[in-house]
């Protein structure tokens, strides 16, 4: 009986001092699973289907193909029973990244055209609709100066997710947009 303590105790405390993930095969947290708890470029040896996913703490973004590739779903803290309550077409994660933690101020500069170029806009919080406070749905460009930031196709944080960091993005395929069409805009908070 103790050794099951003993177990129970150090696994209570890695989760603790580790961000965890953890991937089932089947809906509501059953069939095989997989714990991770660093990026992973290709999840495939691990599981064949994911249809739920428990997100012991941090924040992750995990992508429907190898090599952080495909549609990109951000995942906080808590229980994903079925791959919709993660706006997930179907049942395929193919890699993982966690968000590292980002404390302080969000900056980011967003462009009307490529390279940076045309009118620039500063955003330093949430835009639920970026065509009503700016009048225009489409990024060609975008500078993070600080923190971590979702962009979604859609008003309202919906539709396809991109996970943008600190960093220069020069064209919106950079940061894996299919078109440059943004609908809104969210800051990653921990």
């Amino acid at each position: 009986m103790w050794v099951f303590t003993a177990i129970k105790l150090y696994r209570n405390m890695f989760y603790r001092l580790y961000n965890f993930i953890i991937f089932y095969e089947d809906k509501n947290f059953e069939g095989r699973s997989y714990e991770c708890s660093s990026e992973c470029a290709d999840l495939h040896s691990h599981f064949s289907r994911c249809n739920s996913i428990r997100v012991d703490s941090g924040n992750w973004m995990v992508y429907e193909r190898p090599n952080y590739m495909g549609y990109q779903y951000f995942l906080r803290k808590g229980e994903y029973p079925d791959y919709q309550r993660w706006m997930g077409f179907n049942d395929c994660v193919r890699s993982c990244r966690m968000i590292p933690m980002h404390q302080g101020t969000h900056r980011l500069m967003i462009y009307e055209r490529p390279e940076l170029g045309g009118q620039m806009m500063e955003l330093t919080d949430d835009c639920p609709s970026l065509y009503e406070r700016f009048h225009f749905n489409d990024i060609y460009s975008c500078n993070v100066m600080d923190g971590y930031w979702i962009f979604y196709e859609h008003p309202h944080y919906r539709g396809r997710q991109y996970l943008i960091h600190p960093g220069e993005y020069r064209r919106f395929h950079e940061w894996g947009g299919m078109s440059p069409r943004v609908g809104s805009i969210r800051r990653i908070i921990m």
